[in-house]
């Protein structure tokens, strides 16, 4: 085995440790595989074993990902699209994950998200707190549809 062969299965076990630690998508893959001086071709054919080897699954860490950042952080579809976007995964894949939210729970956390933030708005001006509100759930992700639709709700 030449130098080069070594280097290849060095990288492919450490990037499959990694993908057994924590759940890992393709593209963060590639580009860790390329930023350690490999070539796209070496990088393509890691990340394709990767996947055979069920190391690796965009739908599965969509999934996680959109699971874990409404969960835990609490945000909205809109900045979940948006970072997922970001990290290169196709839309058909993130609209399938996001799809996997349960929709009474994403308006639940929604109207908490405005009830919260409305009770530390100090302004009596009704207009001034919508908006400070407004934007606050924005902020979050949430879709403006949404937001004004369960906004009298919460400030009357």
């Amino acid at each position: 085995m030449t130098t080069e062969e070594i280097n290849v299965k060095e990288v492919f076990n450490r990037m499959a440790g990694l993908c057994s630690r924590t759940e890992q998508c393709s593209p963060d893959i590639r580009k860790k595989v390329l930023a350690l001086g490999l070539g796209n071709e070496v990088a393509a054919e890691i990340v394709g074993k990767l996947k055979e080897e069920n190391f690796l699954d965009d739908e599965r860490f969509i999934r996680s990902y959109v699971t874990d950042k409404f969960k835990f952080n609490k945000w909205g579809k809109v900045k979940i699209r948006h970072y997922l976007k970001m990290k290169g995964l196709p839309d058909d894949l993130i609209d399938a994950g996001l799809d996997t939210l349960d929709e009474n729970l994403y308006r639940e956390l929604l109207i908490k998200t405005l009830k919260e933030k409305a009770k530390t708005i100090k302004t009596k001006n009704k207009y001034e707190k919508m908006g400070q509100v407004i934007r606050f759930a924005q902020g979050r992700g949430f879709e403006p549809e949404m937001i004004h639709r369960y906004l009298n709700d919460v400030i009357g």
